[in-house]
């Protein structure tokens, strides 16, 4: 009977535990933004296999007629726009153009340029899913297309 009433004992606990933990939460409201299996430009996903994984997570600010410069990630990542539009371009592609509240899932090891060419301000989160030791952005001299104002 001591353990019936021990257990009923920390069932209640649990239940009034967890109503207090509802009502500290009951004004978040939740907006999905993105689900998606494939990359901006169409390519499945990949994760990185690794046994040191490592997130960076950076605020990006991009100023009217910046460019990023060609590069490529040879790990997954995922962006999502503050404020100003950018355009995308994928070397021998398409350009994409992202505004604000957009979610960017950025191609991986394919080159590619993310230029501003509005009159505001840039800015997004990035969030690089890499490993310790593996470069979250390489740099590539691209000569055959110019990077763009």
């Amino acid at each position: 009977m001591k353990k019936v009433y021990g257990l009923f004992i920390v069932v209640m606990l649990l239940i009034l535990n967890t109503s207090g933990w509802a009502q500290d939460y009951k004004n978040v409201e939740v907006s999905k933004v993105l689900v998606s299996s494939v990359t901006s430009n169409g390519t499945p996903l990949k994760y990185l296999q690794t046994d040191h994984p490592e997130i960076t997570v950076l605020v990006v600010r991009i100023p009217p007629g910046g460019s990023t410069g060609w590069h490529q990630h040879p790990v997954p990542v995922y962006a999502y726009m503050l404020e100003g539009t950018l355009n995308v371009e994928i070397k021998g592609g398409q350009t994409y153009i992202f505004k604000k509240g957009d979610a960017i899932v950025e191609v991986m090891n394919t080159l590619h340029n993310g230029y501003n060419s509005g009159s505001e301000t840039v800015s997004l989160v990035v969030f690089y899913t890499g490993a310790v030791g593996v470069p979250n952005v390489v740099k590539r001299e691209v000569e055959a297309i110019p990077a763009r104002p």
